[in-house]
């Protein structure tokens, strides 16, 4: 049996997101066909793919703009043809203007993406978390989220609408902007790096649409337990860096030990067994393949 349609991962995500009570869909990050088959054997609800790790992984970029349209779109593409699990994708600020919008929510829905993300931040754009962001003025992203609700074939291809107002602008710019992103038909709002417990909550009391909470390890906003995200509010959370900040250190032990030791014999770092390893990036096809038809290598 294969995986699901992309239009059957769309109508599930848009399903679960409306079963308030299942409580908050969690969202891994990830950003490469390894992060993306070893999560999608979990079975969360969704997966999120992470603009800054595709721009440092496939890239070896910040993610300060430097990832195009083509880029993002190859990366949809490819991890969405070998997962079966819904595919929340960051598009950055839909790479131009309006017209460029249009083009990009065809292009993503078409690779497979159950979920598209567009910020409302200037080009070229900054992580999150990061100081130096600039966004547009209000109208040019409502234009952008009515563009992009209009050019979707799919009513189930959800629409994030993110503003990064709240770091330059403050939490009242940010919530003002909220409330305009939600009248031009967003599906989902997210208000980007909010300070504190307080301001969490606060934007939570402010919409009654569904929300999502960024966990950033170490980043601008308090990393919060399930139940807490869900006592104040929120229906979907993304982690986009939890795996490849626990990568980034084992490879940094990892290395290290083959520097110091010239081996990994003895070493104390878990790895995973090869054989299975190699089962979750598809080679027990392969080894079925061989067996019926005789294949050597």
């Amino acid at each position: 049996m294969g995986n699901p349609s992309f239009a059957e991962r769309r109508a599930a995500l848009r399903q679960r997101l409306n079963q308030k009570d299942k409580g908050l869909l969690v969202a891994p990050g990830v950003y490469d066909l390894i992060t993306a088959r070893i999560a999608d054997t979990f079975g969360f609800d969704a997966l999120y793919m992470t603009g800054y790790g595709v721009s440092a992984s496939y890239l070896g970029v910040p993610d300060a703009g430097f990832a195009t349209y083509t880029d993002m779109e190859n990366r949809v593409r490819t991890i969405s043809g070998v997962v079966a699990t819904p595919l929340i994708a960051d598009a950055d600020t839909g790479y131009g203007g309006a017209l460029n919008v249009m083009h990009t929510i065809r292009g993503y829905e078409r690779a497979g993406a159950a979920a598209i993300q567009i910020e409302d931040q200037e080009f070229p754009k900054r992580c999150g978390h990061t100081l130096g962001r600039r966004v547009l003025p209000m109208e040019d992203m409502v234009l952008k989220l009515r563009v992009a609700v209009d050019t979707r074939e799919d009513p189930n291809f959800l629409i994030v609408a993110r503003t990064d107002a709240r770091t330059t602008l403050g939490l009242d710019e940010a919530l003002r902007r909220g409330e305009a992103y939600v009248k031009a038909g967003a599906d989902v709002l997210f208000v980007e790096s909010p300070e504190s417990e307080e301001e969490m909550a606060r934007i939570c009391r402010h919409f009654d649409v569904p929300l999502l909470a960024n966990m950033v390890e170490s980043g601008r906003t308090p990393v919060l337990s399930r139940e807490r995200l869900e006592q104040l509010g929120y229906a979907l959370a993304i982690f986009p860096t939890a795996a490849f900040l626990s990568a980034g250190a084992v490879f940094q032990q990892v290395y290290t030990t083959l520097k110091e030791k010239g081996s990994t014999a003895g070493s104390p770092i878990p790895m995973a067994d090869f054989q299975n390893f190699s089962r979750q990036m598809g080679f027990a096809e392969v080894w079925d393949f061989d067996k019926k038809y005789g294949e050597r290598d």
